[in-house]
């Protein structure tokens, strides 16, 4: 026998051999096209339906609208009106898109603009909302993240419809944008506006 047939593999083994290769090549592709490709708005998230998280957040400190102080989140506020919940930073560059669009949003009082400030230094949030304007009735501030944890947040920006009935009806992961905010967000505002009335 020659030593070239003797280091070379039989056939049916060189698939057994490459298998492991092609399963993990096909697994990456898959990766990247949900990275790339695929939408990350239709995340499903296992907290539709549910109520929202009873986390009470501090105010956001020396942050005044008409004069007063903006207060933080009391989960009580959701209860009997439909409220939009918009998780942002100063630091995240698709927050600072989406802010013109929210504060659009925000002209519209049927609802109220719920905003839970992530990881953020107070004065840059501050300035952001100076900058954009301050769309949110009601600010709190979630400085070590884990009241995003309780709302299934995967990164910032997040926005919640939440019901009337204190439960969450729908979340769109990723910014507020102009093909987005009629199409999706404004439809299921008006689908919990409608729902509790």
């Amino acid at each position: 026998m020659s030593e070239q047939a003797m280091s070379s593999p039989p056939r049916g083994r060189r698939w057994l051999v490459a298998l492991p290769l092609i399963i993990f090549a096909g697994l990456a592709g898959l990766f990247l096209l949900r990275l790339y490709g695929g939408d990350p708005s239709r995340i499903p998230s296992a907290l539709i339906g549910r109520p929202a998280p009873q986390t009470a957040l501090p105010a956001l400190e020396g942050l005044m609208q008409d004069g007063a102080p903006v207060p933080g989140l009391d989960p009580a506020v959701f209860k009997g009106k439909v409220s939009v919940v918009n998780v942002w930073a100063s630091w995240c560059v698709p927050c600072h898109d989406e802010a013109p669009l929210l504060t659009e949003l925000g002209h519209d009082k049927r609802f109220q603009i719920i905003g839970i400030n992530y990881k953020d230094a107070p004065d840059n949030a501050r300035r952001f909302l100076g900058r954009y304007g301050n769309p949110f009735g009601i600010v709190g501030v979630d400085g070590n993240g884990r009241a995003s944890i309780e709302w299934g947040v995967y990164g910032v920006p997040e926005t919640f419809v939440v019901g009337r009935d204190g439960k969450i009806a729908y979340k769109l992961v990723g910014p507020v944008t102009p093909d987005n905010v009629n199409s999706v967000l404004k439809a299921e505002i008006e689908k919990a506006l409608k729902a509790g009335t």
